[in-house]
């Protein structure tokens, strides 16, 4: 039988499916979860994941989200850029509507908050030339607590009101579920929302619960993998992790759904932000910005509006990009583009900065004389005769666009800039003592197909800083292929105050090609610590040099609470409370500087009273584990500790889960001492 001819039921399978839609009824729909449901033909929305705003992230329930944030919003959208962008959808979430149904069966929009009701709110939204959301819950009730009413036995109702009211975008949350099948409930929205005859985009909100990547091509436009966001790294980082592993069920009209942005609500960093919004990119993820564009800051607008990045998300061949490779927290994630470039993006989601290097042939391009090569957070054009490399920060993202160009040697070799400080151990932080000689090392590389001339490096710390160099800091010709590294000696003078200090490597050098000069920078850091004191201090009293916690921040003398700082009680084990100590939650670590000059550290350990949690304690001197509490409980009574860190450079304190997750680990270290 010819291919033909073998491919003729489909297509017989498919006008039969499309009649049978248009006469109004439902295609089979699967008994279980698990089992994929009979897919329709394809509607034309959502071909690239759906960009817009959702208030949720930044409001939540508060008296903020109202009609007057949402107009102002889609005011926004225009007159910063943001609709030129790709942003379309202007979107509510809970809390929009009042906790009873009107006596006839419909919604009502809270009168407080949407005073104008929700169909003028919607037409001003339309009258901007964007698109307008709404929210609701495939359960008897929302989310919220207050519980307002959900479109669980109301679906075909409240599809009727949505596209009465001019809606375009549907968040449909999981809340309050009866306990029944989630491929059921949601294909019954599906359908309650193609019998309006409005086109709607359908945004599946089951957590992934269910495996939504699994059925939910064709039921929604796009589904949630993970939990939700939380605007820290340890939030953005796991979503990433879960996320990037399910690839190959995105693509035009289906989307994975990592969640909203975090970009701009104060807690990461710019660097870390920048990360969020690479990623997700590079994921095909939905863009639905999470902050109040009101007070956002120019950083967070140039994030949000890098349409350089934003055309790898909206890339019209819809491939979710994945990682090619990872390894001890550096990741190399590679997405295909329409026309044959493709995206890459070089993830260090380390502590300290690291080289991170892929080349083109790693990355699948066709073998090349030279490649263009864009970098999509400069905005800069260079060659490359195949390799990416670059010095990535800690918790940064390095993002470019490569592709096969035969006029590549129209654009300026790629070069990049490092300067490293010589580590005590693996991991360890850039630390410089006052009045201490450090190692440094800059270095220039050159990844293209054509030399540099007239390189001359600097080394660029505070003006009271000695530094010295102790090689050649110039080099006549730097070839294609090639590095140039100059060593340094670097010394804070006596007394210089703890903190983070920028130290820059500058690079002069000529185009010989054109006789252009040019300049590249590279911002590194010292960190320099609180100076070990004689004798023996409560480690709560001293300065650490970095931190990171499972909940929240790490406490000083309380334990660990909720998400903010402050918020926790008493550190109590077994029903004895201690005034002093440290509050952690699994996963976590505390890092102090000792500088060789430090004995033991001392305290006593154990799960916080009134948690049923399952945790480890251990300490790290410098790269080596000098103590292990095993696994304790609440039923174990607090565990003495006293390790010998003799000689380390930094002592490292650490709670881990024990293996079976973070629920309930609020690892107390009471008493915890440092004796040198």
């Amino acid at each position: 039988m010819s291919a033909e001819r073998q491919r003729r039921p489909a297509r017989r399978w498919l006008l039969a499916a499309a009649l049978a839609l248009c006469a109004g009824f439902a295609l089979p729909v699967a008994g279980t979860a698990a089992t994929a449901v009979t897919e329709p033909a394809g509607d034309g929305l959502a071909l690239t994941p759906p960009m817009g705003f959702n208030n949720w992230n930044s409001t939540h329930c508060d008296g903020t989200f109202n009609e007057t944030m949402i107009r102002d919003i889609a005011d926004i959208f225009v007159s910063k850029g943001l609709k030129e962008a790709g942003y379309t959808y202007v979107n509510l979430d809970d809390c929009w509507a009042l906790p009873e149904r009107a006596p006839n069966g419909d919604l009502v929009p809270d009168p407080v908050r949407f005073p104008g009701g929700i169909k003028a709110l919607a037409d001003y939204v339309h009258g901007k030339g964007l698109k307008f959301g709404i929210y609701s819950s495939a359960g008897t009730k929302t989310c919220h607590e207050a519980g307002f009413p959900g479109a669980l036995g109301h679906e075909q109702r409240d599809a009727n009101l949505f596209a009465s009211w001019g809606v375009d975008y549907l968040k449909y949350d999981n809340c309050n579920n009866q306990g029944i099948n989630a491929v059921e409930r949601y294909t019954k929205m599906r359908d309650a929302l193609r019998a309006t005859g409005r086109p709607i985009v359908f945004s599946i909100c089951e957590w992934g619960m269910n495996k939504p990547w699994e059925w939910g091509k064709g039921v929604g436009h796009l589904w949630r993998t993970t939990i939700d966001i939380n605007d820290s790294w340890a939030s953005m980082l796991s979503i990433l992790k879960q996320n990037m592993v399910r690839a190959d069920h995105a693509g035009p009209g289906h989307w994975n759904d990592p969640d909203m942005l975090e970009v701009g609500n104060g807690g990461m960093t710019g660097t870390e932000y920048r990360t969020h919004f690479s990623l997700w990119s590079m994921m095909a993820a939905p863009l639905l910005i999470g902050t109040d564009l009101r007070e956002a800051s120019q950083e967070t607008f140039d994030i949000l509006g890098n349409q350089d990045v934003i055309a790898v998300d909206q890339d019209p061949l819809g491939v979710q990009g994945r990682p090619i490779r990872s390894a001890n927290g550096l990741h190399v994630f590679v997405k295909p583009l329409a026309g044959g470039d493709k995206a890459v993006a070089l993830f260090n989601e380390n502590d300290t900065p690291a080289r991170i290097s892929t080349t083109a042939a790693e990355l699948g391009l066709p073998q090349s004389s030279g490649y263009r090569l864009r970098d999509l957070w400069a905005h800069t054009d260079a060659h490359t005769a195949g390799t990416i490399s670059a010095m990535v920060p800690a918790h940064g993202t390095a993002m470019y666009r490569i592709g096969a160009d035969r006029h590549w040697f129209q654009y300026p070799p790629a070069l990049d800039a490092a300067a490293e400080v010589e580590l005590s151990y693996a991991g360890a932080l850039p630390v410089v003592a006052p009045g201490t000689p450090a190692a440094y090392t800059t270095t220039l590389g050159n990844s293209g197909g054509a030399p540099v001339s007239e390189v001359r490096a600097r080394l660029l710390a505070p003006a009271d800083w000695s530094v010295r160099a102790t090689s050649e800091a110039a080099a006549t010709v730097l070839r294609g292929n090639e590095q140039f590294h100059t060593t340094w000696e670097v010394t804070p003078p006596p007394g210089t105050p703890p903190g983070r200090y920028p130290v820059s490597a500058v690079f002069d050098y000529v185009n010989p090609r054109s006789g252009t000069p040019g300049t590249l920078t590279h911002v590194a850091e010292a960190v320099v610590p609180e100076v070990p004191q004689t004798g023996t201090r409560y480690l709560s009293d001293v300065l650490w040099l970095r931190s990171s916690n499972g909940w929240g921040p790490v406490e000083k003398d309380t334990t660990n609470g909720e998400r903010a700082a402050g918020d926790g009680g008493p550190i109590t084990l077994r029903g004895v409370t201690y005034a002093k100590g440290l509050g952690t939650h699994a996963q976590s670590s505390v890092e102090y500087f000792t500088g060789g000059s430090c004995a033991e550290v001392r305290a006593l350990v154990g799960v916080d009273d009134g948690k049923n949690g399952s945790v480890t304690f251990e300490v790290w001197a410098d790269g080596e584990r000098v103590y292990d509490s095993g696994v304790l409980t609440p039923a174990d009574p607090a565990r003495t500790l006293v390790a010998d860190v003799t000689g380390a450079a930094a002592v490292r304190l650490v709670a881990t889960d024990a293996g079976n997750g973070i629920t309930n680990d609020h690892a107390d270290w009471a008493e915890l001492t440092l004796t040198c």
